[in-house]
């Protein structure tokens, strides 16, 4: 894997997405990280994961002078594969932490989203789904998942401002569970997950199943054409000249 690193502590596995300042999603990364993953379920000695970035970012979420490259078609092909990556994280059956440790925007949050329970750094470090600050839409399962996460009112006023909060914000919305300082977020991030591995693993898939299948079954019926309502949006040209204006800032 060249964009994603896994560390094993006893019967924990800390998966980094490591892509260069801002680890931007892109088909290799996702590829990475749907590997990192796979591997850690069929791995006997893992009980739970922990998901982080390297940096100042857990991830800016997609890397977008990359796709202005695509056509139409080969990006519906890359959002297929992405939001089937998502949907595998929503059900997986070990437990999911998400330790952001940096900004978390966009794809990024909606992977957060996806993750049993999110821990953010204090400090300068925002989180957001703004795809409609920049004229883009977003996925059904996208919004599933937030619906999940936050409630059906906070999902709207989320997703209509395409705010940017701080964790502390986050945590008040319900977006976050826990906020700590950078340099104890790894620490807390693997207690929280030494007390998921220490369920009882049959138990915990059964009742992950039970309350996630019936949203994961939403996310998938309409998934396919809000992909596509996606790229039509994405591909106006008002959208397209808002994007060739992102600039990636600190």
């Amino acid at each position: 894997m060249q964009f994603v690193t896994i560390n094993k502590d006893e019967d924990l596995a800390t998966i980094t997405m490591n892509r260069g300042k801002v680890n931007a999603f892109n088909d290799a990364l996702v590829d990475d990280l749907r590997q990192a993953f796979r591997e850690s379920e069929k791995d006997s000695q893992t009980s739970a994961l922990i998901l982080t970035g390297s940096g100042k970012f857990f991830s800016f979420g997609f890397d977008i002078s990359h796709f202005l490259g695509y056509s139409k078609e080969e990006f519906v092909h890359y959002l297929g594969h992405f939001t089937d990556f998502y949907t595998e994280v929503f059900l997986f059956p070990k437990p999911v932490i998400a330790a952001i440790n940096g900004h978390a925007t966009a794809g990024a949050c909606m992977l957060a989203t996806a993750c049993d329970h999110r821990i953010m750094a204090r400090g300068r470090a925002k989180i957001s789904i703004n795809e409609i600050g920049f004229g883009s839409s977003i996925f059904a399962g996208s919004v599933e998942m937030l619906k999940f996460c936050v409630g059906e009112r906070i999902a709207q006023t989320m997703l209509y401002s395409g705010a940017m909060y701080t964790g502390d914000q986050a945590l008040k919305m319900g977006l976050v569970d826990q906020t700590v300082s950078e340099e104890n977020l790894l620490a807390q991030a693997r207690t929280v997950a030494q007390e998921f591995a220490q369920k009882d693993a049959r138990a915990f898939r059964s009742i992950k199943l039970l309350l996630r299948g019936p949203v994961a079954e939403a996310m998938r019926s309409r998934e396919t054409a809000s992909i596509q309502e996606f790229v039509d949006i994405w591909y106006s040209p008002e959208t397209w000249r808002h994007l060739q204006e992102i600039k990636i800032r600190d």
